[in-house]
């Protein structure tokens, strides 16, 4: 069995893993000539984690992480706490597996260091494929056909994959757009910051914890908008944070004073799918289900694909293939189309108005946490998508 995986993102390499522990020889390819430190904090719950134990990569991610602690959710303008819930051992404890938060460049490279640089192709931009009843192509800008069994498009939000098998359809704008900054956490070491602070007000929230064991201060103000560009590198103006922000609790408007410019990214989404796969082709990851970030489990989804992908194609035989296909996106669909819509749900709770409809959301919050032990987003952390696999 031979697959072609389009795109070394965490969907992609994490794909190419699950494969090759399913017994398929793997071709990796990525448009961008080496893997970069483009991006910033993930959070990966113990569904995700339990996933890169299987594939032999969690230790290496673990070492990167820094330990998660408490997650403190706070108001805005005073920084009162609504509620806390243990992230760190407690999860573990229960979960079978960590929570771990980590620098995606890290993650990529904790993967990376799993596919033998033999399978990999950098700098390799696919412009087409297409496929018969016995094999599935790609082609590059050079002109080069590449044959497999099945092709794996895990090319994130902006997915050419996508339109070429179901056609014309574009990432959607989610009305709200963040600040993203790393900051060494030495420079905000006075300020008495939570482990993991989320804090909610009207038509805003702010985010922030610790990476590379605690090095540095992962931080994202996400707020309503009418546009923004989705980029990881486009720039802020200078003090547009500080304006947007203005009048938050005094903590909050530190870190973003002292994280000097920030990037500004535009949070899109994509359309939920009747299904991921034509014939030997399908869809994983973001290019499938890209979700708003406010349930922390995108990344984690995209794992979670991988993991279920690799276990339809175990002993699996080339004519198998559009069957087993049809079997991974059975088992995946539902449950992170529902991911979809929870992280967009949670992102209007974040952001409800001052009054009564922010005080029931506070009190909500506050009867949840004195009757469960866990953030309310725990409920798909015990997950595991291959021991108890979905119809």
């Amino acid at each position: 069995m031979r697959a072609i995986v389009i795109g070394a993102g965490i969907g992609g390499l994490a794909a190419a893993l699950a494969l090759r522990r399913a017994g398929v020889e793997v071709t990796l390819v990525e448009q961008t000539p080496r893997y970069t430190e483009a991006g910033a904090g993930i959070q990966l719950a113990p569904n995700a984690t339990r996933v890169l134990r299987r594939l032999g990569r969690l230790d290496a991610v673990a070492a990167l992480s820094a330990p998660p602690g408490e997650l403190s959710f706070r108001t805005w303008s005073d920084g009162s706490e609504i509620c806390r819930y243990p992230l760190g051992r407690e999860v573990e404890e229960a979960f079978g597996a960590p929570y771990l938060q980590v620098h995606r460049a890290d993650l990529q490279q904790a993967l990376a260091a799993g596919v033998p640089s033999r399978s990999v192709r950098l700098g390799t931009r696919v412009v087409g494929v297409d496929q018969d009843d016995r094999s599935a192509t790609v082609t590059t800008a050079d002109g080069e056909r590449l044959a497999a069994d099945l092709v794996v498009a895990a090319d994130g939000i902006r997915s050419a994959a996508r339109q070429w098998l179901f056609g014309a359809d574009e990432a959607v704008f989610s009305a709200t757009a963040a600040y993203r900054a790393l900051l060494p956490a030495t420079e905000v070491a006075d300020l008495a910051l939570p482990d993991t602070g989320i804090w909610l007000g009207p038509g805003r929230h702010f985010v922030h914890y610790r990476l590379r064991r605690g090095e540095l201060l992962n931080v994202v103000a996400v707020f309503g908008t009418k546009a923004a560009q989705e980029s990881w590198t486009a720039r802020a103006e200078p003090e547009e944070p500080l304006r947007a922000f203005e009048g938050w609790e005094d903590r909050v408007v530190q870190v973003l004073a002292r994280a000097g410019r920030m990037y500004r990214w535009g949070i899109y989404t994509r359309t939920p799918l009747a299904r991921w796969h034509r014939g030997r082709v399908t869809l994983l990851g973001d290019s499938a289900h890209a979700m708003v970030p406010f349930q922390a489990q995108g990344a984690a989804q995209a794992i979670l694909d991988a993991a279920v992908l690799g276990d339809c194609l175990t002993d699996a035989a080339s004519d198998d293939v559009p069957e087993a296909l049809d079997r991974y996106v059975r088992r995946r669909l539902a449950d992170a189309t529902g991911m979809q819509a929870r992280s967009a749900s949670a992102g209007e709770e974040f952001h409800l108005p001052d009054g009564p409809q922010a005080r029931a959301r506070n009190a909500r919050m506050a009867a949840h946490a004195a009757e469960h032990r866990f953030w309310s987003a725990s409920s798909a952390w015990g997950v595991d998508v291959l021991e108890d696999p979905a119809p």
